[in-house]
């Protein structure tokens, strides 16, 4: 029957998610992607006996998947697993300085007294407000919609505005841990948390001070195989429930009538549902699938969030000093934020990520080899010559990290690819290649956010990145139980 059909938009890590979740309700699923692989951005590739993933390569709060596969009634051991990771980052200055952020508070602590002389009760304080801030306001926040009226009724609202302070709203994030640490180092490295979200730390609200909970205090976390291990052991269970997928089937429109969704077009055929849930960037579905530019403008009214230019090179040799994830910072921090969203630029001193998943699995690279998956945040594509931005990006990093690590590290790559923003746009829909829809660069950006669902057409349903409660695999995956919830109690 249509009644029990639901049909999803896409195969990030969102949309398997809903599909599963749907499945389990005992509707009748079938999920559409115009790529011939599932995981949107979640995806990986090999190249020259080196593996890498594709794009994110942290992982927080496994218990998120864990409950998907707890629901279904299957072990998630035969599916996925995962190891704790002691060092969350490994950071690096220009002035020589470095430090191990261990996920065990006491030692991260310690180190931060030892390499950058910072008062380990500061630091152990900062950790326990960013636990409580998390706790009392961010799972409410982040675990229901704000687009419902019950929501703010709920018992946990009132001990949730009740911890809020003005600093969290009126402050920036920069300030807020400038206020916090004696040392730039120190303010530096917890200013990068706004970058989660593809923000500036020196416009988004100190609010954010919260995400730090989810690295440092839960802990970080290796899935065993890469991060493409998410992506496929999500894909095998949503099979193993019953979930239909069309690959190589980009859905061409929404069809709807009289307020009410009624199917989607793929292929010049339209398969018939009641309920339909875009996993989809929200513009991109707006724009094309709904053929609404008003309200895709509407949508643009927020600031694009940052997008990125990653190398993925395959290294000749070890860097023992190197760790899974690890931070060379640029010198000047603040102009490398105006670059980027007032220039719509790349600085010539940009903050590097590696990520080193041979760190953990050896079978990553060829022997006595490294896969290093380096990336720097860039401005969402606006029709910057990329092709130009890119040679010269790459040499401004190379330069960078061949002076930090004492060695040429150009003679040391042996295989190379690249990706960037238009790029990004074109395997994901994401508009201007914005990874993570609009930013948090304003007070109330989470309550701008686009809402899970749409007034005006009944059954329409959003989840993924670029709506409520944001980007990021944690964020995607609840975004998709709040569809659930929704569906579920529109269904009753």
């Amino acid at each position: 029957m249509q009644d029990s059909k639901a049909i999803v938009i896409g195969t990030g890590v969102g949309g398997l998610a809903i599909a599963i979740r749907l499945a389990l309700k005992g509707y009748q699923v079938e999920v559409f992607e115009k790529n011939s692989y599932p995981g949107g951005k979640l995806s990986a590739f090999e190249k020259d006996g080196f593996r890498f993933d594709a794009g994110p390569s942290l992982f927080t709060q496994p218990q998120n998947i864990e409950e998907l596969f707890s629901l279904a009634g299957e072990p998630i051991e035969n599916y996925f697993s995962y190891q704790q990771v002691p060092i969350a980052n490994k950071y690096f200055y220009e002035n020589g300085k470095q430090v191990k952020a261990y996920t065990d508070a006491e030692d991260f602590a310690r180190e931060m007294k030892l390499q950058l002389n910072e008062d380990p009760q500061v630091v152990l304080k900062y950790l326990q407000q960013s636990k409580k801030l998390y706790e009392n306001i961010g799972i409410l926040f982040l675990e229901h919609s704000l687009h419902r009226a019950k929501t703010w009724f709920h018992g946990r609202v009132f001990k949730a505005l009740s911890s809020v302070k003005l600093s969290y709203l009126f402050q920036s994030l920069h300030q807020y841990n400038s206020s916090k640490f004696s040392s730039p180092e120190a303010v530096q490295l917890f200013n990068r948390f706004a970058t989660y979200n593809g923000s500036s730390p020196y416009k988004t609200p100190a609010m954010l001070s919260l995400i730090p909970h989810l690295e440092q205090n839960e802990g970080t976390f290796y899935p065993i195989g890469g991060m493409i291990s998410i992506t496929n052991a999500l894909y095998q269970l949503a099979l193993k429930k019953g979930v239909k997928f069309h690959f190589d089937s980009p859905v061409k429109r929404i069809v709807h009538d009289n307020g009410n969704v009624s199917g989607v077009e793929v292929n010049e055929q339209v398969y018939s549902a009641k309920i339909i849930v875009s996993n989809a960037d929200v513009y991109f579905t707006y724009k094309n699938l709904l053929a609404n530019p008003s309200m895709a403008k509407k949508v643009l009214k927020q600031e694009r969030s940052s997008s990125a230019v990653i190398f993925y090179w395959g290294i000749k040799k070890k860097f023992p000093q190197l760790e899974l994830h690890n931070i060379f910072f640029s010198k000047e921090y603040k102009n490398e934020f105006e670059y980027i969203f007032k220039e719509g630029k790349l600085s010539s001193d940009p903050t590097v990520y590696i990520n080193i998943t041979s760190k953990m699995q050896a079978n990553q690279s060829p022997e006595g080899k490294e896969n290093w998956f380096v990336m720097v945040n860039a401005p969402a594509n606006k029709g910057q010559n990329w092709e130009e931005l890119k040679k010269v990006l790459r040499e401004n990093i190379l330069l960078k990290l061949s002076r930090m690590l004492g060695e040429d590290i150009g003679a040391q790559i042996e295989t190379e690819h690249t990706l960037d923003p238009i790029m990004i746009e074109q395997q994901t829909a994401s508009y201007m290649g914005s990874l993570y829809g609009t930013s948090s660069n304003s007070k109330f950006a989470a309550f701008l956010r686009h809402a899970n669902f749409t007034s005006s057409i009944k059954g329409l349903y959003f989840c993924g990145g670029s709506v409520h409660p944001g980007g990021g695999i944690p964020l995607c995956l609840k975004s998709a139980k709040i569809v659930s919830d929704l569906i579920v109690k529109a269904n009753a």
